[in-house]
């Protein structure tokens, strides 16, 4: 396991422990039933990701799963409950114990809070009879589909609110950006129940949580204008729709808390679409 020493960072960061799940015990760490246990506060959207990979692949009895609070308890932004986690696993931490961590209880330390690692090793070496969420024939289109989210849908539509929408032109280059994403998802998912075909992969997590956000965050920084534009693409809002209403993606599914955690660190403006609202919730959050 690799970590970035606490000393070596800025007081604000968090040291990447990067330690994987191998195939077997040469590895340190293997897959065996109840040696992990994921801690994570399903308001952040890696957190939220990770808690619906782990419901896709019937974790609850071999990977047991603690929820955090919504918003973090500690002035510096990280968890009390973390904390003798984090200063078990690097010498004399100061940062803040974030989540999400993925722990083992036979030594009492992190393994890993890497997002996209602990993602990757849900899927490859827990899965057991669970779907095939990283087929190897798509992988490539996963990882791609993973950028586009990240890049042209959530970080346009942060950048579009950092701009501003009061008639300054800058704001449309990253809402031209958006509106192109949203297009090729809409067209991905016409005539197709999920993203990659029949049956639900990485992809559809990443793609339903980056929806989640834009309709429930990012949707306070846009005009009511763009927001008639998001909403022109009803493939796209039915399948959210009909994800939402599947319990493993509606247990985890807090917006009250996504909201709160949004409004502490939110930079943007509030603009005249934030009441818009695309897709009902409401039966994935009771």
């Amino acid at each position: 396991m690799s970590v970035v020493p606490s000393s070596l960072l800025p007081a604000s960061a968090v040291p990447a422990f990067r330690g994987r799940i191998g195939r077997d015990v040469r590895s340190g760490h293997y897959a065996v039933p109840h040696r992990y246990r994921l801690h994570l506060a399903p308001s952040g959207p890696g957190c939220l990701s990770i808690a619906l990979t782990h419901g896709l692949l019937g974790l609850d009895d071999t990977l047991p799963l603690t929820v955090l609070p919504g918003t973090p308890d500690m002035p510096d932004g990280g968890y009390a409950a973390l904390r003798p986690l984090y200063e078990a696993s690097a010498h004399l931490y100061r940062g803040p114990a974030a989540a999400p961590v993925l722990s083992d209880g036979w030594t009492g330390r992190i393994v890993s809070t890497h997002v996209p690692d602990i993602l990757r090793d849900l899927a490859l070496r827990f899965r057991g009879d669970g779907p095939d969420l990283l087929p190897e024939e798509h992988r490539g289109e996963i990882e791609a589909i993973a950028d586009l989210c990240e890049r042209s849908v959530n970080r346009a539509a942060q950048r579009a609110g950092e701009l501003g929408l009061d008639g300054d032109a800058a704001h449309h280059d990253p809402l031209g950006v958006l509106f192109a994403a949203l297009g090729s998802l809409e067209r991905r998912l016409t005539g197709r129940p999920y993203v990659l075909g029949d049956g639900p992969t990485a992809a559809d997590v990443q793609v339903w949580v980056t929806l989640v956000r834009l309709d429930t965050v990012h949707r306070w920084h846009l005009d009511a204008a763009a927001m008639d534009r998001v909403a022109g693409h009803p493939a796209l809002w039915a399948y959210a729709q009909r994800l939402a209403a599947r319990p493993e993606f509606a247990r985890h599914l807090d917006i009250d808390a996504m909201l709160l955690r949004h409004l502490a660190d939110c930079r943007g403006h509030e603009a005249a679409g934030a009441g818009i609202r695309l897709v009902d919730w409401s039966g994935a959050t009771g």
